[in-house]
């Protein structure tokens, strides 16, 4: 993540700000121009090509600040939600804001790494759409298919997800987390079709095409098996192939984003993952030591580790994989 500043008053921003706490000026994210920017009494801002950008509709709805080509309009990532929960689902609508925060941060990192981000609007049949549910009044199943991500609202309650996590003995649960795991989905769907790239992603993450339904059952009777630590980033991970993927896709976006974001707070000096030849040298000579300091300034504050996991080799192997994939590699 960035380290925004007002271009009023030269305070720094936060991602989410909608106004500066410094000079009061109202604000807005530009995704054409990567910036938050200052929009006028009527939430307008004009760009350097004389093009007027309005304050998406869902402000106080979400807490979105991501700009609109049309007054009255909503934004790019605000397009890309399909389903969110009606005006009388009051449970509901509370927890969205959390959820709409973690799509904006992940469709922010997807820009930054090239990737594209399609919606069904524009593209039915290989579009990107999410449906965020509320488990208040059904049962909501996390997940991808066919480029509709689902995600379950509940998940925004800090207590609810804890629970759910020590349940499961999960190290991590967030919701940006579960929005990365499941994107991953829709780009191994997308990115990894060719005989050359299905070739070697069956030689790192296995055979996609075992059982998946079989696998789920056994993973959850049986546990991972011995040893899994040794291969995979995760118990999850152990479960099938497209799990493997999708977190070990979720993993390179951890730490692409936290390498950036420290380097833009002059805790590295890297700037970008980009700046790597290799990824697996950011992970060794940067990620490595950088997660170990800050899991100990984690527990010098009383809190669990910040990163929770261990990079074996063979992850090193698919995290190069991931990295590859991505169009600036």
């Amino acid at each position: 993540m960035k380290a925004f500043r007002c271009r009023v008053c030269d305070n720094s921003l936060y991602f989410e700000n909608s106004l500066c706490v410094s000079c009061k000026t109202a604000l807005g994210f530009s995704r054409a121009e990567r910036a938050i920017v200052p929009v006028d009494e009527n939430g307008r801002y004009v760009d350097a090509s004389g093009l007027i950008w309005h304050v998406c509709k869902n402000l106080n709805l979400s807490g979105c600040t991501w700009l609109a080509p049309v007054a009255g309009g909503q934004c790019f990532a605000c397009d890309l939600t399909r389903t969110r929960p009606n005006n009388e689902n009051l449970e509901g609508l509370a927890e969205f804001p959390d959820a709409e925060k973690a799509k904006r941060h992940l469709v922010f990192e997807l820009d930054t790494l090239g990737f594209p981000v399609v919606g069904k609007d524009i593209d039915p049949e290989n579009g990107l759409a999410f449906d965020l549910l509320s488990s208040v009044a059904e049962n909501v199943v996390i997940g991808h298919e066919a480029g509709i991500i689902t995600i379950d609202l509940a998940e925004s309650d800090a207590a609810y997800r804890e629970k759910v996590r020590a349940r499961l003995a999960e190290p991590y649960r967030t919701m940006l987390g579960h929005f990365r795991h499941e994107v991953g989905h829709y780009y191994e769907w997308q990115l990894v079709r060719g005989a050359d790239l299905m070739a070697r992603s069956r030689e790192l993450f296995g055979d996609e095409s075992t059982d998946y339904q079989a696998e789920i059952d056994r993973h959850y009777s049986q546990g991972p098996p011995d040893g899994w630590e040794k291969s995979y980033i995760s118990t999850y991970a152990t479960m099938h192939p497209f799990e493997d993927f999708a977190e070990t896709w979720a993993h390179y976006l951890h730490i692409c984003d936290t390498v950036e974001t420290a380097g833009e707070y002059g805790l590295t000096a890297v700037a970008s993952p980009a700046t790597f030849s290799s990824f697996r040298d950011l992970v060794v000579g940067i990620w490595v030591p950088l997660t170990a300091a800050l899991n100990m300034i984690n527990r010098s504050m009383g809190k669990e580790d910040l990163y929770p996991f261990v990079i074996p080799a063979p992850v090193l192997d698919k995290l190069e994989f991931v990295a590859a994939l991505a169009p600036r590699s």
